[in-house]
């Protein structure tokens, strides 16, 4: 069974601390990197993941929050991301993994983490079991948390011409008047991203909507039209 100590002695060991403190200036990350380029983390990570074999679902979950939950470093929750998306855990990426996705958007809070649960791991529940999936998305788009807000406009990224409109504008106009940033810049990648299917449909949509999207948005909806 994958270690979360072992790894993180392997993260330490192959760390460059003056890279560390660079990437946590970056990111304005509370918790401090181990300093691994992104190469590096993918193949210690491959190591560690090949033997992965959780017994079920709540051994799977357990590891992952495990790992999400007691990391020290920044890697280590990058580690968790990657067993919630093991190969092996495509079984249960269903409605009830749901809770389990909410739970690292909310304690993760900030996009470098947010943005890959969202697409790989709510978008991949969301295709699997669209009709529950959508009715627990829609209550996200109203939550008081931003990320559960911000998740619920861009969990469709990767769903191209299979992607709900109906949930997408449900999650865009909830949020409009929302000043935040992370909103904004969401709302306008989520419809650039669709203009990639459908341009027409966002071109329309984008001149509907008139003012009440904000430039940020409007900048990056219309960027390839």
């Amino acid at each position: 069974m994958i270690s979360l100590e072992a790894l993180r002695a392997e993260m330490a060991a192959a760390g460059d601390p003056e890279r560390a403190a660079g990437q946590q200036r970056y990111m304005k990350s509370a918790i401090p990197y181990h300093g691994l380029t992104t190469p590096e983390l993918r193949s210690l990570l491959r190591q560690h993941l090949k033997g992965f074999r959780p017994l079920d679902r709540a051994d799977w979950e357990r590891t992952v929050r495990h790992f999400w939950d007691d990391a020290t470093h920044r890697e280590e929750r990058y580690a968790a991301i990657a067993l919630a998306r093991h190969r092996t855990a495509r079984q249960w990426q269903d409605v009830d993994t749901l809770e389990l996705n909410r739970h690292l958007v909310v304690t993760g809070a900030w996009w470098d983490v947010v943005d890959v649960i969202a697409q790989h791991l709510v978008g991949a529940v969301l295709a699997a079991d669209r009709p529950a999936a959508t009715r627990v998305l829609r209550t996200w788009a109203v939550d008081h948390d931003l990320w559960l807000r911000r998740t619920s406009v861009i969990c469709q990224l990767a769903h191209g011409s299979d992607t709900d409109l109906d949930l997408l504008t449900f999650a865009i106009e909830r949020n409009l008047d929302d000043p935040s940033f992370w909103l904004r810049k969401a709302i306008g990648s989520a419809l650039r991203q669709h203009a990639r299917v459908d341009p027409e449909w966002v071109r329309a949509y984008v001149a509907s909507l008139g003012d009440r999207l904000s430039g940020l948005s409007r900048r990056e909806a219309t960027r390839h039209l």
